[in-house]
């Protein structure tokens, strides 16, 4: 017990309860007055976020007959926690002047209502008292305004996230490129959208449903657009399709499908025309090829490319290029002998040439006449035939009128006696006759 004037009294105290299912008291000290602390302490309510406190006032008084000055000591800036427990600070004294006939002295102290951190969302009672205490042991509530005051704590649902940032959206191609040229597509492509918001939800979308381009087409635009409280996004995909080849024909020319011509008498190629009807025929157009003038069978056809990368072929068309017939080497020459040649003579060979029916004339028509060494050995077995007509002059060609034959002398090399030789004439299509000779 504290004495103050030499008056001994019982103590007041202003008290603090969390109703959270535990009564707790806090409690000044004792005073030397005979008096009644009366507490006016303000109903209300406060909304608090975990973590965050708010101040409250209790406001007291000194009531009765004092007869001298009295000292109070009440403890202050009491924290009264939802979801914890409650503190006070060290005591502060508050000096009442002498009183009588029921006056009263009015002070004040403070409370701040906390919330702790973790606290659910949810409503809190607090209560706040006052007690008249003797001895540090409860005697019952002596109040003037009321045993008790509530203060209600409203702990809200944490705010939703701002949204900021509008729709991300995502297109999505398979195939995933473009599998044509020049960024053509040349089979289906199915598009589909993903569409999200980080921050909050999708309010409205247009053009976002799943697409499969199965059709040719020009570029073409494909938007989605996506809405949510943060703004509007919208992306665009272009897609073009090209699957069909270009329409390729052939066009003019003497070929005909198959037929035969004799070499020399080849009609010209035909050309070739091409269309495309969506992304157009490539720079380079439509390709005649397999054309050949060469003795044998030929197949010709068009070949064009449109800008997607499709190939478009023609129809075809296949003739035979036929040799000429060689006839001879004619006498003197024996073919299928060794023929027997006095050195540094001139041997005429006699031939003639025809294509079909037709018989050439033409000395252009002869390709090369080639002389070449043979080891003669080789010829063994073959039988022999002496030379017994020879020509003068050097080693010529021409077409002999009178004769109706080319002939081709060959003047023998001097001095080689005992040589073999294999003289072969070939001719421009690619014919050609041989003789086998053997100088003495």
């Amino acid at each position: 017990m504290k004495s103050k004037t030499g008056i001994r009294a019982a103590f007041a105290a202003v008290a603090a309860v969390l109703l959270l299912g535990t009564s707790s008291v806090a409690y000044a000290s004792d005073v030397d007055v005979t008096a009644v602390v009366d507490a006016t302490i303000p109903t209300g309510s406060v909304e608090l976020s975990p973590g965050g406190s708010s101040g409250i006032t209790i406001n007291l008084e000194v009531t009765g007959n004092q007869v001298g000055t009295a000292t109070f000591e009440v403890y202050t800036n009491w924290t009264l926690t939802v979801g914890g427990t409650f503190a006070g600070s060290l005591p502060k004294e508050f000096t009442v002047a002498p009183q009588s006939g029921g006056a009263s002295t009015p002070f004040t102290t403070s409370a701040t209502v906390a919330v702790a951190a973790g606290v659910a969302p949810g409503t809190y009672t607090l209560t706040v008292a006052a007690f008249d205490i003797t001895n540090s042991n409860p005697t019952g509530a002596k109040l003037g305004l009321g045993d008790s005051a509530t203060y209600t704590v409203t702990v809200p649902q944490p705010a939703p996230p701002i949204d900021i940032t509008p729709p991300v959206i995502t297109p999505t191609l398979n195939p995933a490129a473009p599998n044509g040229a020049n960024g053509w597509y040349n089979t289906d492509v199915t598009l589909t959208w993903t569409v999200i918001d980080p921050d909050g939800a999708i309010t409205s979308t247009t053009g976002c449903g799943s697409t499969t381009v199965s059709v040719d087409q020009l570029a073409t635009d494909y938007t989605c657009s996506a809405t949510s409280a943060g703004g509007t996004a919208s992306e665009i995909v272009t897609i073009k399709r090209d699957a069909t080849a270009p329409v390729v024909t052939l066009v003019g020319g003497g070929l005909a499908d198959g037929g035969e011509y004799y070499f020399g008498a080849v009609p010209a190629p035909p050309t070739c025309d091409a269309t495309d009807a969506t992304s157009g025929v490539n720079a380079t157009g439509c390709v005649v090829s397999g054309y050949s003038t060469a003795v044998g069978e030929h197949t010709v056809s068009a070949t064009a490319t449109d800008l997607a990368g499709n190939a478009g072929t023609s129809t075809t068309i296949t003739y035979e290029v036929l040799a000429w017939t060689l006839k001879g080497f004619y006498q003197p020459v024996d073919l299928g002998s060794l023929n027997l040649v006095k050195s540094g003579s001139t041997v005429p060979l006699k031939f003639e040439v025809f294509a079909g029916d037709t018989e050439l004339t033409d000395v252009a028509v002869v390709a090369t006449f080639k002389v070449g060494t043979v080891p003669c050995d080789s010829l063994e077995g073959v039988p022999t035939d002496d030379i017994e007509q020879y020509s003068t002059g050097a080693t010529v060609l021409r077409y002999d009128t009178t004769g109706g034959q080319f002939i081709q002398n060959w003047q023998t090399p001097k001095g080689k006696a005992g040589t073999c030789y294999k003289v072969t004439l070939t001719t421009d299509d690619g014919s050609s006759v041989s003789a086998d000779f053997k100088l003495k």
